[in-house]
């Protein structure tokens, strides 16, 4: 970990037991602001760092590059006092190509996702990302599919040709189904990409889902304290008999069942027989 990345890191981590010991004196919305600030920090630093792990070890933009960053960002949870309690990941090693989908919460999504990514699995994200950064260099080196959220005819044919990718080089994708940051205690209505892509590749859906992170992460009261983090891979659901005219029953089936998971997990009990609007909108 040499260079002038290296050295930052060191001193960050340095600079670790002082910050953690002035925390409990300042001001709620203070520790707040420097716990985000601190992890957008290690973010940037990190991903410096992976990239050169990650072009001296593959010399360029594979996915096999996931398996380094994932090393990287699995040590972020002990900075910020975050247990995973796991259920399903068996599911996962099923042979062959498919899709996962997720709900998504915040910036903190990304501890979630390499907690658990599974061999040889892609991203889809918008290509905003791409231009943050070191950030965005281990997300292209990584491999993830930078994808023009505003333009849906581009944004839809570029998600057929990952599909036909998909299938011809065996690999994983995911996507975040809401199309969005969420962290109102619920889900949002899912976009059509995800189940388009799956049901034009023939390839099962795989739900993920993550309990809320309210009860130690709510960005509107200024709360960022240690948690438990409830994942759950849900059965694969096949596709092959489906056509696209199944886009919408399948995007029902999938947000239905997945926001069943989710309340239950965040144990929201009070929710899970309330009305929660459509589970359609426009394709992503």
């Amino acid at each position: 970990m040499e260079g002038p990345w290296g050295w930052a890191l060191l001193l960050l981590l340095g600079l670790l037991p002082l910050l953690l010991l002035l925390l409990p004196e300042l001001s709620r919305t203070v520790k707040f602001q420097l716990k985000i600030g601190f992890y957008c920090l290690i973010c940037l630093v990190a991903s410096g760092v992976a990239s050169l792990f990650c072009l001296l070890r593959h010399g360029g933009r594979t996915v096999d590059n996931m398996s380094i960053i994932k090393r990287f960002v699995q040590t972020f949870k002990y900075i910020y006092g975050l247990k995973f309690e796991l259920k399903g990941l068996e599911k996962f090693e099923m042979k062959g190509p498919c899709v996962i989908i997720s709900n998504h919460q915040s910036i903190l999504d990304m501890m979630g996702l390499m907690e658990i990514l599974p061999d040889r699995c892609i991203q889809i994200a918008k290509k905003e990302l791409m231009y943050m950064g070191t950030v965005g260099l281990i997300m292209y080196l990584g491999g993830v599919i930078f994808i023009n959220r505003k333009r849906t005819s581009t944004a839809m044919s570029a998600l057929m040709e990952v599909g036909d990718t998909m299938v011809k080089e065996n690999l994983k994708v995911w996507i975040y189904p809401e199309g969005t940051r969420n962290g109102n205690g619920d889900l949002l209505p899912f976009k059509k990409g995800a189940f388009h892509l799956a049901i034009h590749s023939k390839v099962p859906v795989i739900p993920v889902v993550y309990s809320s992170f309210t009860s130690f992460y709510r960005p509107e009261t200024k709360l960022f304290t240690s948690g438990k983090i409830k994942v759950e891979v849900l059965d694969p659901i096949e596709t092959k008999e489906m056509t696209a005219e199944n886009v919408p029953e399948l995007m029902e089936r999938c947000h239905s069942i997945m926001r069943e998971s989710f309340l239950r997990l965040s144990d929201f009990p009070n929710k899970a027989n309330g009305a929660h609007g459509t589970t359609s909108a426009p394709a992503q």
